[in-house]
Parts: structure tokens; C-alpha cells; sequence
């Protein structure tokens, strides 16, 4: 028996009954009745206000879109996984380019000074964004390890539009994380960021100091972007 499950029934052996969720109104984080259009400008508008920045791409281009992108950042070394489609995909598109793709699935004991010191970007995938805070969750998987997305000075998140949802709670609720907790899920809604005593505020410290989020769009942009 996991840890895990030996607390979970060392607390239902203690309660009177079996444990259950209390007996609240989740109404007031829920039923925003916002469209897909108003989902993606509040999650726009809210990312790119703590210096996120949102790209715009149809899915059947995308890696176009992202071949730009590594170019106007000077992005040399890629972290990215193998098997997820997105990178799957990325590799593929830039296989023979001057960016040097770095393998992630490997024990990080073997190549930590390499990612801390010789990657210059992390792509990720996501599985979907919030667009009352402007957000992004992610689950690590072994192709795809958290660090990837926090040690790298930028890190590069493929967001599809479709995936997002109007607050935290319709993710939770739609995706049923209470069947399948992750063991370490992320919310990231802009790059790291941090302040001194004197308000002089920072960004990568604590890190990536760039957050671009390269948002799939099936098949038409939205008007202005």
C-alpha cells in the first residue's frame, strides 16, 4: 500500500462515517456564461498584463509560428520532450535548423548544470488556460518534467483555444481532477517574477523571465491578432 492510501484509510478508520465534500455553493466560482471569444480576450488581456505574451496561429502552422518566435528571441537550445504531439511535432519541423534540440527525458541528475547553464528556452505542452485569471495548467509527465517549464529563462507553453475554460473550478470539475489527481499539477499565469523591500520588482529570479504562449486556433485567427 502507497503512503498515500495508507493515510486515506487511517482518516476514514477515524471518522464516523465515510468522508464526503461539504455542503457548499460553488456558484460564485462558476457559471461565468462567457463565450469562447470572450474566454480567449479576458485570458489574453489578464496574461499579457504581468508580461506574458500571447502569439496567435492557426494549428495546422504552428511551427511556423514557433520557428519565428525562437528567431526573434535568439533561442539556440530547445528542452522539449519526445512524445507528446507538440513536441513530436516541433522536433520534426525543426529537424536541419540551426536550434539544437535537447532530450528532457533523462535523470535530471545526469544533465543538471546543461539545463541550468546550455538551454536557452522549454516548450511545453498545456492542457488548457483559465480565462478569469489568465492561466495555463500543465501536468508534468516523465516526457514532459515540471522543470522544463521553470528553469529555462523563457518557456514556451502550446495553449489550444478550445481548452479554455472560464475559471479554475470548471477545470477542476470538466477535466475530473478528484478521479485522477496528478501528483504535481502547475498553474502559471506569467513569468516569474519577484520584488525587494524597496518595490524594485524582478523578473527570472525565482524562474523563467519570458512567458510566450503560442495559442492554436483550429482554423481561423481571431479578428486582430
Amino acid at each position: 500500500m502507497s503512503a498515500r492510501n495508507a493515510i486515506l484509510q487511517r482518516l476514514r478508520e477515524r471518522a464516523d462515517g465515510p468522508l464526503s465534500a461539504p455542503d457548499c455553493d460553488f456558484s460564485v466560482v462558476t457559471n461565468r456564461g462567457w463565450s469562447a471569444d470572450e474566454r480567449l480576450v479576458r485570458f489574453e488581456r489578464w496574461i499579457t498584463s504581468v508580461h506574458g505574451e500571447v502569439v496567435h496561429s492557426v494549428r495546422s502552422v504552428w511551427t511556423d509560428a514557433l520557428a519565428r518566435v525562437l528567431a526573434a528571441k535568439g533561442i539556440r537550445r530547445l528542452a522539449l520532450g519526445r512524445e507528446h504531439p507538440v513536441a513530436a511535432e516541433a522536433r520534426e519541423a525543426l529537424a536541419g535548423s540551426d536550434v539544437v534540440l535537447v532530450d528532457v527525458d533523462r535523470d535530471i541528475e545526469g544533465w543538471r548544470q546543461e539545463q541550468f547553464e546550455r538551454v536557452d528556452a522549454g516548450l511545453t505542452s498545456t492542457l488548457g488556460g483559465i480565462a478569469e485569471t489568465g492561466s495555463l495548467w500543465l501536468w508534468p509527465t516523465p516526457d514532459e518534467p515540471r522543470l522544463i517549464s521553470l528553469v529555462p529563462p523563457i518557456h514556451i507553453a502550446v495553449l489550444d483555444a478550445e481548452t479554455l475554460e472560464d475559471t479554475f473550478f470548471d477545470a477542476v470539475e470538466h477535466h475530473d481532477w478528484a478521479r485522477g489527481m496528478p501528483t504535481n499539477a502547475l498553474l502559471i499565469s506569467g513569468p516569474s517574477k519577484t520584488a525587494d523591500i524597496e518595490q524594485t520588482l524582478a523578473y527570472g529570479v525565482h524562474g523563467p523571465r519570458e512567458l510566450v504562449v503560442l495559442v492554436r486556433h483550429a482554423s481561423h485567427l481571431p479578428e486582430g491578432a
